[in-house]
């Protein structure tokens, strides 16, 4: 039988990913004692930016290539309520990478519960200091590779 699988990796190894943790601090807490929803969409981002270090390719130096990847679109769906003085364990995948766009989802649940808080996900675009989509597999192959290395087996 001929074997059908794809080769998303492009021949290199993938990199597993370890969750990012974040404690929650007062100051994120509305009235009612509970995560203000806007937080949330803080945390993605600083989870992001771990898989980005993991990746061994960080914001900053992608912002130093000159490359910009801001935000398209948000999804959040929040389950349980996350309160002062809970840590949130968050596992990042990414769902989808094509060259010009990025998906990420994210799990974020209770770290001594194990509850889960909320799903969610954002998709991202490539772009130059001057807004102009690039496709990181043309301009920038070893940036290209990186990402498919952190590519979620199960996308």
């Amino acid at each position: 039988m001929k074997d059908t699988r794809v080769d998303i990796y492009h021949g290199v190894t993938p990199i597993k990913v370890k969750p990012y943790e974040h404690n929650v601090k007062y100051y994120e807490t509305d009235q009612m004692g509970i995560v203000h929803h806007s937080n949330y969409i803080r945390w993605m981002e600083e989870a992001r930016m771990d898989l980005m270090d993991q990746m061994g390719f960080s914001y900053k130096q992608m912002e130093d290539q000159e490359i910009i990847s801001p935000v398209l679109s948000v999804q959040c769906e929040y389950k349980s309520m996350v309160r002062f003085g809970d840590t949130v364990v968050i596992e990042t995948a990414i769902a989808g990478y094509n060259g010009i766009k990025l998906s990420v989802r994210y799990r974020m649940t209770d770290k001594e519960t194990g509850e889960l808080r909320t799903i969610a996900a954002s998709e991202h675009c490539f772009l130059d200091r001057n807004g102009k989509p690039i496709s990181l597999k043309r301009s920038y192959p070893e940036i290209d590779t990186k990402f498919f290395q952190m590519m979620d087996e199960e996308s």
